[in-house]
């Protein structure tokens, strides 16, 4: 079985930093989203992958490389145009042949990998196995109808009247049937070849689609708040380590990480958390759920539940929460000005200020 990574998309919902970086390399513990897939996928037992990329093709390359480092063949497949999923396994065409293959969204997190969902897709092979997990809103994802039986009869892309609550996770397993269905798909009203038509094809011909309930935990990073979520649930089954510099007026409380070269000097952090790298957190709080990425400097500052990029600056700023803050930002008190209020009262009025 082969691999599909998809890593061509532009993050709009998470710009302004997909303006500088792809959506997959934002860092979940100090770690890319996207490495996380791949070690999943390395995990289940495939090494031959091919990465669809885009406009940010060189960032990905660049952080990837030949996947070695995953214990993975990888081999990338340049899609010119975001034209959907379906358009992604149109143009690896070559590269999958006639094997069996995972497809994977590179900005999707599943807590506890697909090792057995690959194992069970080669010992059954069906045609086509969808993940779904139940949602509040269904509109904002690909949606599928079961029938008494569990059978997947329907698929549909964001409809507005959804026919059930059950979305489309980011991990698709498909056999060779799947490379004629994106062949005889079209464009949808978006302008992309979408692959919900793509199986929906699959079940209008009589091709074995299977789907599968998770119950686990599942995001799309598409988002700032998602990404908060995602990085809070990795930070749950952090291990405590210090290789790092911890003074005698700092205090460590429960799953702390402090990475090489970092100090801590007058501080607090409570985990889970971590520091990475070359950080130095100077009289300052660190709070649960919190990232502090390379070579930052945090002084005089109270976080938590926040992600802060590398070699960022936060100086003098109470209270910083629920934050994603970028690559060589600076984050200072504002200068204070004089207050004062103007007024033009007539007589006999009567007025209270706040001061």
């Amino acid at each position: 079985m082969k691999a599909l990574v998809l890593s061509g998309g532009s993050g709009t919902r998470l710009r302004p930093f997909t303006l500088t970086s792809p959506k997959q390399l934002v860092p979940v513990a100090n770690k890319p989203v996207l490495y996380y897939v791949l070690e999943a996928i390395a995990e289940a037992g495939i090494t031959e992958v091919g990465i669809v990329v885009g406009d940010t093709a060189d960032d990905i390359r660049a952080a990837v490389g030949d996947g070695s480092r995953f214990g993975l063949d990888v081999t990338y497949l340049r899609q010119e145009a975001p034209l959907g999923l379906a358009h992604a396994v149109l143009i690896a065409r070559e590269f999958l042949g006639e094997d069996d293959f995972v497809m994977y969204l590179g900005d999707n997190f599943i807590v506890g990998g697909i090792t057995s969902l690959v194992e069970e897709f080669a010992a059954e092979r069906p045609d086509a196995r969808i993940l779904l997990t139940r949602v509040s809103d269904p509109t904002a994802f690909g949606v599928a109808e079961l029938d008494t039986d569990g059978q997947v009869v329907g698929l549909e892309e964001k409809p507005e009247k959804p026919k059930s609550d059950l979305a489309l996770v980011g991990v698709y397993l498909f056999g060779a049937a799947v490379h004629d269905a994106v062949r005889a798909i079209r464009p949808s009203d978006r302008g992309e070849l979408e692959i919900t038509d793509a199986i929906q094809w699959l079940i209008d011909g009589g091709h074995d689609v299977r789907s599968t309930v998770i119950s686990g935990y599942w995001k799309d990073t598409g988002n700032v708040q998602d990404m908060l979520e995602v990085n809070r649930s990795v930070l749950e089954g952090l291990e405590a380590r210090n290789d790092g510099t911890v003074d005698a007026g700092s205090e460590l409380i429960g799953r702390v990480r402090v990475e090489a070269g970092a100090r801590v000097c007058g501080s607090r952090v409570v985990g889970p958390a971590v520091i990475g790298a070359g950080t130095v957190i100077s009289d300052s709080y660190v709070g649960p759920y919190t990232s502090i990425g390379e070579n930052c400097l945090v002084e005089d500052t109270e976080i938590e539940f926040s992600i802060v990029l590398g070699e960022s600056r936060l100086d003098g700023v109470r209270r910083v929460q629920a934050s994603l803050i970028g690559r060589n930002v600076s984050v200072t008190p504002a200068p204070r000005t004089p207050a004062a209020h103007q007024l033009i009262v007539g007589d006999y009025s009567k007025v209270q200020i706040f001061s």
